[in-house]
């Protein structure tokens, strides 16, 4: 083959990588869990603990984000926790790192759930619910 048939062949395969690339971003960033806020580190070397990833390929960090190798533009990683925003105000979110977990427990007792009860009313933002 020509060199301009060769270098064209090359062009349309770059080009294909990068849409490849720009999609797998694009569906990374719109993870389930529309709170989790989602962050990307240009020319971030797909390695963590010593491990080293292929395109495509994802881990998971202590910090409990889901990182995954977008080579050779960078790393995606997104929070895997979804974030609590409608509880009551006698509630409060507590963060679980070993679990990657959070859940809403009772600020006057922090051992047990934020559940509704008689004592306490239940609706958005801390307002009653209707009748």
């Amino acid at each position: 083959p020509s060199s301009t048939t060769a270098m064209a062949i090359r062009v349309q395969k770059t080009a294909c990588t990068w849409g490849r690339l720009c999609l797998l971003l694009t569906l990374l960033l719109q993870l389930p869990g529309s709170q989790a806020k989602c962050y990307f580190q240009a020319k971030a070397p797909c390695e963590y603990e010593g491990k080293k990833f292929s395109i495509g390929e994802s881990w998971l960090s202590t910090n409990c984000l889901l990182c995954t190798c977008l080579h050779p533009i960078g790393v995606g990683c997104c929070e895997t926790t979804q974030h609590p925003i409608d509880f009551p105000d006698w509630c409060e979110a507590h963060y679980d790192a070993q679990t990657c977990q959070i859940s809403v427990v009772q600020k006057a007792n922090p051992s047990l759930p934020c559940v509704k009860s008689v004592e306490h009313e239940w609706g958005s933002a801390g307002t009653p619910e209707p009748l």
